[in-house]
């Protein structure tokens, strides 16, 4: 049980602070060009936050999809890392980028750790 207790807890918070960064992306400014990837990556990330609130509902039921979860975090995160390290992402970004690698490693042990 304390097993499951860590991945519920692990997928609500990552859940909550995902809606809480990634919301307010739609107020911000659009680039020029690629505003539709940007809309897409803001929408798509907004739905796996849901994604994350329905694993940390009942963790074992749903233990399949936490290699997923893993790798949403990932994808976003390595990237804009290895962006960052060339001088071509800003600070903040790395910082976003940073969290999601931190979370994709909690989803992965919390996926280790859930029967």
């Amino acid at each position: 049980m304390q097993d499951h207790r860590f991945a519920r807890r692990m997928f609500r918070w990552a859940a909550i602070y995902g809606i809480v960064v990634l919301a307010p992306l739609y107020l911000a400014p659009l680039p020029e060009r690629g505003a539709e990837v940007s809309l897409g990556f803001i929408g798509l990330a907004l739905v796996f936050q849901a994604v994350f609130w329905i694993i940390g509902g009942d963790p074992a039921r749903y233990r399949a999809l936490m290699p997923c979860a893993v790798g949403e975090k990932l994808v976003f995160g390595l990237p804009a890392l290895a962006l960052f390290a060339q001088g071509r992402a800003a600070p903040a970004v790395a910082v976003f980028a940073a969290i999601d690698v931190l979370l994709g490693l909690g989803f992965l042990l919390a996926w280790r750790r859930t029967a």
